[in-house]
């Protein structure tokens, strides 16, 4: 049978949003450590932001860069922008130098939103910036010379009957996400309207969740986890998104019971990081339910008895949201991370693009079976955009095998990128900071296995002739040129590196090598001893 889409599938975030507001004006939307939202408080909020935005010229289409951590101004940022039709462009909080510049000069933001903890980052790179013409600095009634205070944003009394509410598509724009390429640097993943509130009933409908949860995030709301996955699914059911201002394990089970999560969610090395904390007698003194994420560990059971809740793997990414999800009434399979939803079509297929039997690892293909339910491509990189949809399908770039009952098991990643403690972090973008180093010839960026079920980030590195540098000197130009996820814990230097024929650098022999003797650890601040194995895949 064709499919359909309802009226309610068709309509924006912001209408999704005043509809809300009309029938659960008092319901809390938005909950932090700082506070609490009702859905007309923030729906009156965001009224307020989109006039004073409308008043310094953001209309339809526009674009205004968001560098600001986890606070209720980004919450209302995104939605102010939606009801104006113009894009939110979120940057990640820890980017420095090249690569904050090339984030923002890529979606030609002529507006910024910047957080007065931020602002040093901001104003290091202001003069490389190309198209940006004001700044509002949030965090501080004072911003300095040639800045405007994000109060300004909330002089403007709306006037409902001259507040602008341009007609929004389902399939307009309302976010740009980066996300890393596999040789180059950072991407941003257009997102529309439909994406958002698409994603959400699919995530909804995976995790069969109810309008008394509590979803807590405690990521950046420049991932996807934070918007999509807990913003827009709490909007829909009229229940409460709760966001931590960032992951601690120490107090992370403090911020859930403070903030009465019902649902929460994990990452590799952070659900480690939570089951290697001390047990403690407040260990189920919480409400949570829960956990979602990516990788289930094989300590999952015990975790699930020692916290009294559920854990649920599921699989999915920026550019094509929720594909997978592991059955909830259905025995555990170890290993996967479930079936694919009935909105997308999936196949695996080899290098080049023939789909494997069963049970042969394979790049995963998505197609969809509705309009806008993956991301429209990468802002402004056309070439990207093809080659990512290339045979009409798009290439996640993740390496997965299925099952004979359609379960699929996560293998590794093909791009070249490090997955360190939840951050994709390209390779590009670390070579080109440690590049940067005069002393430095020539490096390679590669990952290396973590105690942590992730990776961790190792650079072998060729200095110039006659060259001093030692690895602390070069970790510490990597902390003050880079941001803090993406510096290496592990430094090699070499002689050269292994290359082809074609002067292409053989990372696959360097990360069959490992940590050899007399690698440099950041950790410890001298070389390692012995030697680790080399991580698995294909």
């Amino acid at each position: 049978m064709p499919r359909t889409a309802p009226d309610a599938m068709r309509h924006s975030l912001a209408d999704e949003l005043r509809r809300a507001a009309a029938e659960a004006p008092a319901r809390p939307f938005l909950r932090m450590a700082t506070g609490e939202w009702t859905y007309a408080a923030f729906d009156a909020e965001t009224d307020r932001v989109a006039a004073g935005l409308h008043a310094q010229g953001v209309g339809p289409g526009d674009t205004v860069s968001l560098m600001l951590p986890n606070c209720i101004e980004l919450a209302v940022l995104w939605f102010a922008l939606c009801k104006l039709g113009a894009v939110a462009a979120p940057v990640n909080t820890a980017f420095r130098g090249a690569a904050l510049a090339d984030a923002v000069n890529l979606v030609a933001s002529r507006k910024a939103v910047v957080h007065a903890d931020l602002l040093e980052a901001w104003t290091a790179v202001q003069p490389h910036l190309h198209t940006v013409q004001a700044v509002f600095v949030a965090g501080s009634e004072a911003p300095p010379a040639g800045c405007l205070a994000y109060a300004q944003l909330r002089r403007v009394a709306p006037d409902s009957r001259t507040l602008p509410r341009p007609a929004v598509g389902f399939d307009a724009l309302c976010l740009l996400l980066y996300t890393s390429g596999t040789t180059g640097r950072s991407k941003a993943a257009m997102i529309s309207h439909r994406f958002v509130l698409a994603q959400a009933r699919l995530f909804i409908a995976g995790l069969e969740l109810r309008s008394d949860d509590v979803l807590y995030c405690p990521y950046p709301m420049f991932h996807l986890d934070a918007t999509v996955l807990t913003i827009a699914p709490a909007l829909l059911l009229r229940g409460v998104a709760a966001l931590g201002e960032r992951f601690s394990a120490s107090r992370y089970w403090d911020e859930v019971r403070a903030l009465q999560a019902t649902v929460f969610d994990f990452m590799g090395a952070t659900i480690t990081m939570l089951w290697k904390q001390p047990p403690s007698p407040r260990d189920r003194d919480h409400r949570a339910r829960l956990g979602w994420g990516v990788p289930l560990p094989a300590f999952a059971p015990a975790f699930e008895q020692r916290f009294g809740c559920r854990l649920v793997e599921l699989y999915g990414s920026t550019e094509a949201g929720c594909v997978a999800f592991t059955p909830l009434h259905a025995p555990r399979r170890e290993g996967s991370c479930g079936k694919p939803v009935d909105a997308v079509r999936v196949r695996l297929v080899d290098e080049a693009g023939f789909e494997v039997p069963v049970g042969t690892p394979g790049e995963l293909l998505v197609r969809p079976e509705e309009p806008s339910l993956l991301m429209q491509g990468y802002y402004a990189m056309p070439e990207a955009t093809l080659d990512a949809f290339r045979d009409l399908w798009f290439h996640t770039g993740d390496v997965l095998r299925q099952d004979a009952d359609g379960y699929l098991y996560f293998i590794g990643r093909r791009k070249d990128m490090v997955r360190r403690r939840g951050e994709n972090i390209s390779c590009a973008e670390v070579e080109l900071g440690i590049a940067a180093h005069p002393e430095v010839l020539e490096c390679a960026v590669y990952g290396v296995p973590s105690e942590l079920t992730e990776d961790e980030v190792m650079a072998a590195v060729v200095l110039r002739p006659g060259a001093r540098l030692t690895p602390q000197a070069l970790a510490e130009h990597c902390a003050a040129h880079m941001a803090r996820f993406m510096v290496p814990r592990y430094l090699r230097f070499l002689p050269a590196l292994p290359k082809t024929p074609t002067d292409k650098v053989e990372k696959f022999v360097l990360q069959a090598q490992g940590i050899v003797p007399g690698t440099w650890d950041r950790e410890t601040g001298r070389a390692r001893p012995q030697t680790l194995p080399p991580p698995g895949g294909l």
